[in-house]
Parts: C-alpha cells; sequence; structure tokens
C-alpha cells in the first residue's frame, strides 16, 4: 500500500490547484509504482490545492510503522476528548 510520503514524492513538480487527472498524469509521468498509481486514481473528481490535499484525499497507509495488532490496540482504546477534561474541573 502506498504512503502518504509515496504520494508526495511522486507529485513534487505539479502545479496547484490541480484537477483529479493531472495528479494522476503527473505521478504517471514521475514513474509512481503501481499502488500509488491505483491511489490517486480512486481519488473524487475535485480540485486539489496542494500535495497534502491530494495525499489526505487517497487511500493510502497513513501510518505503515504500525502494525496490525498495534492498529488493533490503538483501536480499543478509548480516546479522550480535549474538552473531557475539562468537565472533571
Amino acid at each position: 500500500m502506498a504512503s502518504y510520503t509515496d504520494v508526495l514524492q511522486y507529485l513534487s513538480s505539479l502545479d496547484y490547484p490541480a484537477e483529479k487527472d493531472d495528479v494522476v498524469r503527473e505521478a504517471e509521468r514521475e514513474g509512481a509504482p503501481p499502488e500509488v498509481l491505483k491511489a490517486l486514481r480512486a481519488l473524487p473528481p475535485v480540485d486539489y490545492a496542494n500535495g497534502n490535499e491530494v495525499a489526505r484525499s487517497a487511500a493510502i497507509d497513513a501510518a505503515p510503522e504500525l502494525s496490525p495488532s498495534q492498529r488493533a490496540a490503538q483501536a480499543r482504546e478509548p480516546h479522550t476528548r480535549v474538552s473531557q477534561h475539562l468537565r472533571r474541573i
């Protein structure tokens, strides 16, 4: 699966704003691997303001350094919201 960094690497010379077709064409021109192209071809057909917006919209592995068991453990942990600690005051 492609990572956030992989996506940005192949779009470094793209001029923004850019449409989905421009993003895919640039990645192909830069020699992006199949997993990156697959993620970019699945993008919604909108205009993108910058590479970060593209990477956030792409179906990519945002945290490749975590194993599946670590991800599962993270999902089971209760998430404390910022405002919840203020309720105790």
